[in-house]
């Protein structure tokens, strides 16, 4: 008995800490987005040390884009016309991502985003744990970089 009072105030506790998402922290997505680790629903991690592909979102008023972006030596980045459409959907206890290209429709669930990091879920309870990116110059050519 003692031990199912410890597992449900530990799990009260969890729940109560839990960041709710407010429309103002919205504009915290546009930007730069760098996936750090994927965690699998069976208890697996991927971490990753380096990506090719980063994750451009731009949203105003709910409402924006994706697309897969290549950073460059030079600080710039390399893209092509392919995004998604973005629009942000609050429920009560939820806030999703709704995702729409020609081809395609789905949702994921923005579980938490700080200026810096940025977890969301998928369908398939795939967890991507994102920290925020920015451009990288490594000429060293003391330009700035855009």
């Amino acid at each position: 008995m003692k031990n199912s009072l410890k597992i449900l105030f530990v799990c009260l506790f969890l729940v109560s800490c839990q960041q709710k998402i407010t429309p103002e922290d919205i504009s915290k997505l546009n930007g730069y987005w760098e996936i750090e680790k994927v965690s699998f629903k069976e208890g697996e991690d991927k971490e990753y040390k380096m990506n090719e592909n980063f994750d451009f979102f731009k949203i105003a008023n709910n409402k924006g884009i994706r697309r897969k972006v290549r950073p460059q030596f030079d600080g710039t980045f390399l893209f092509n016309d392919d995004y998604e459409n973005v629009k942000v959907r609050f429920t009560e206890d939820h806030v999703y991502l709704d995702y729409t290209t020609a081809y395609a429709k789905w949702s994921e669930e923005l579980v938490s985003i700080s200026d810096d990091e940025m977890l969301i879920k998928n369908d398939q309870n795939k967890e991507y744990q994102y920290k925020k990116a920015g451009p990288i110059n490594l000429l060293g050519d003391g330009e700035k970089t855009k």
